[in-house]
């Protein structure tokens, strides 16, 4: 059986967006390497190093909801170019800041601008993607990703060798070129919705409320616990591998494309052969590994115990991840489904914020065995919550093969 037959179904639109989002992900090198930079170029402290990390969270947590609502006006497509581009040539002046009070606000504006592509992005693709494809359209989406994060850190890697600075210069280029590429194949995503019109049921309008969706609320919350530990990758797995472990950074990248290999080959055909697992088990399956791999290092002091709990969280995030954007999109009205993935982003958005800042305080004064040892406790709560998940069709939805029964 060819693992890879459920891509065959998916429209040319979402390869195409999957090509532009493959070219940004492509420059994807200062994100992996702000904590370092800041550390190393900068001479800030760890916390004060995650707390510019929580600035960037603060301002994606401020945009994603705002976001939703105006892509259900406006149209995604025209979001993502603008944030490509200006995202781009925030970054080509960030690397001249070097006041720390100028280096939160950059870090601020660069976030509220480049955080406005997601929550359009996942929006688009649930739009111009069946229901019974979108599990494999969310696990194309993040081969995109991955594959280009497969390049970015390696490259960056390589790059900061010569001069650190020319990381932001390479992420701002492939920015502006993929929303340059979106711009030309602008015709290609336009839809039969029209932007802003709400759905009437006889004379009445339907109003949905989300913080008044039970369910909603209660999977928002449930995602809370394992998102903050998977984003200790943001910050606290590099200091850890470059500090404790004494790996360099041009290593810790190499290390990292692990992670990408592994869902650059594995994912799509791993998310095809679980498709008919409920929500609520890959869900809770996917934190449950997640929690293991990233408690792991807990007694990790060399490269093969590091590699093993890449091996292990990767595998969690590989189920994870796609099923979570899957289910959100299962349970989101179709009228709103810009406002849901924006609060669905705004989780996200929420523990980049304080998940990053949190770890690198816990690394600084309690040591990395007290983090992982939390991490897997912390990300073991998420798993038991999947297992309390509900999955009733939206009203006026009907309920999708894959749903929980």
């Amino acid at each position: 059986m060819n693992l890879w037959q459920s891509l065959k179904g998916i429209p040319r639109s979402m390869w195409l967006l999957s090509a532009s989002t493959l070219i940004n992900r492509t420059g994807t090198m200062v994100l992996p390497f702000l904590a370092i930079y800041l550390t190393k170029i900068e001479h800030v402290s760890e916390g004060q190093a995650g707390l510019v990390l929580t600035f960037y969270g603060i301002g994606s947590l401020i945009t994603s909801p705002f976001v939703g609502k105006i892509a259900d006006r406006i149209g995604q497509i025209k979001i993502m170019e603008t944030s490509l581009i200006l995202s781009g040539v925030v970054l080509l002046f960030y690397s001249f800041v070097n006041n720390f009070v100028l280096i939160l606000l950059m870090t601020f504006i660069w976030s509220v601008i480049n955080e406005a592509f997601r929550p359009a992005n996942l929006s688009l693709i649930t739009e111009i993607v069946p229901p019974e494809l979108r599990r494999p359209a969310f696990s194309l989406n993040r081969l995109a990703i991955n594959l280009g994060m497969s390049i970015g850190p390696v490259v960056g890697g390589i790059l900061i060798i010569f001069n650190f600075h020319t990381i932001f210069y390479a992420d701002a280029l492939t920015s502006i070129i993929a929303g340059i590429f979106l711009i030309s194949e602008h015709k290609n995503f336009i839809t039969k919705k029209t932007p802003g019109k709400v759905q009437e049921q006889g004379s009445k309008k339907r109003v949905f409320i989300p913080v008044k969706d039970k369910r909603l609320l209660y999977f928002l919350i449930s995602l809370l616990p394992v998102i903050v530990v998977f984003y200790q990758l943001q910050a606290a797995i590099p200091l850890f591998v470059v500090k404790n472990l004494g790996f360099s950074e041009a290593a810790f990248g190499s290390l990292i494309a692990i992670n990408t290999v592994m869902i650059i080959f594995i994912e799509v055909p791993l998310n095809n052969a679980i498709i008919k697992w409920s929500h609520r088990k890959a869900l809770s399956i996917g934190a449950l590994l997640c929690a293991v791999g990233f408690g792991g290092m807990a007694v990790t002091t060399n490269i093969y115990g590091l590699v093993i709990t890449i091996v292990i969280w990767t595998f969690g995030e590989m189920i994870f991840f796609p099923s979570s954007a899957a289910y959100m999109s299962d349970i989101s009205p179709s009228e709103k489904l810009g406002e849901y993935m924006g609060y669905y982003q705004m989780i996200f958005s929420f523990c980049f914020a304080f998940g990053p800042w949190l770890g690198t305080v816990v690394f600084q004064h309690f040591g990395a065995t007290v983090l992982w040892s939390g991490a897997f406790i912390v990300g073991g709560i998420s798993a038991l919550m999947m297992l309390g998940l509900k999955a009733k069709p939206v009203a006026g939805k009907a309920a999708l093969p894959s749903s929980d029964l």
